[in-house]
């Protein structure tokens, strides 16, 4: 087997007196889509949180590509090759659907302050660059309808799509998702299937989604982890995952 692409091992995160995250341990394989997912208050976005540097983990190790995460600045996490959407939309909603892509592109080089201010050939040629991975992922998401809309007055689904292609744009290796279909219909939800299936085939980028939707989960996941009270609860298939006793009494208060 391959060594893994992101390792998590007896991760902690504690406000106070609460255990958000105790002793979480998971990794992730490069080239899978792995499902995460568990009762609400499981800890599953304070575990993207920790990973994308949001909160400062209490305890533990967090390695990606070998690199320790707890030693990484926040701002940084997307120069590694990490990207994420999130639970609510964050999009500029008076700015248009290519000025939010764009904005994805910030991770690279957009060069010195001379040659912006003398406008370089290097320069343009290096803004044509940004336009032409934008524009690759506009086509990819099949958003040119509402390239040059705003924000503001595109339909809830089509912003969430918007979302997903800012990720996308910053060319990562790792992608997290926070619960990618919810406020979807079952069409949206198909689509966006399809979508992690060709980011995962056609674009080569590994993705953990955190879902309760288990239409979407089975339709997708190679490999899922339940959480419950901050850890691993069980792993597996998604049929090994569902079965599993105390998954059942973790979502039913058995």
């Amino acid at each position: 087997m391959n060594a893994p692409l992101l390792e998590l091992r007896n991760v902690s995160l504690h406000f106070g007196g609460l255990k958000a995250i105790s002793g979480l341990s998971m990794t992730v394989q490069p080239g899978e889509v792995l499902a995460v997912i568990g009762p609400n208050g499981a800890g599953k976005t304070s575990m993207l949180n920790l990973v994308t540097r949001v909160f400062n983990a209490s305890g533990g190790e967090m390695h990606f590509k070998g690199a320790d995460l707890r030693r990484v600045p926040r701002h940084r996490i997307a120069h590694l090759g990490l990207a994420r959407t999130y639970q609510n939309i964050e999009l500029f909603e008076n700015a248009t659907v290519l000025d939010n892509l764009m904005l994805g592109r910030q991770r690279f080089d957009q060069g010195r302050w001379w040659q912006q201010l003398l406008r370089t050939p290097a320069l343009t040629r290096m803004e044509e660059d940004h336009r032409a991975q934008v524009e690759a992922v506009i086509e990819f998401l099949e958003l040119s309808p509402w390239r040059n809309a705003l924000i503001a007055g595109l339909p809830y689904g089509v912003r969430k799509v918007v979302e997903l292609g800012r990720a996308l744009c910053t060319q990562p290796e790792l992608l997290f998702l926070d619960e990618p279909a919810s406020g979807l219909n079952p069409e949206e939800t198909r689509d966006l299937a399809f979508w992690i299936e060709d980011i995962r085939a056609d674009l080569g980028i590994t993705v953990v989604m955190v879902e309760h939707d288990m239409s979407l989960v089975n339709a997708v996941a190679d490999r899922v982890i339940c959480m419950a009270q901050g850890a691993v609860l069980a792993e597996g298939t998604v049929e090994e995952v569902q079965n599993h006793p105390g998954v059942i009494a973790a979502y039913l208060g058995g």
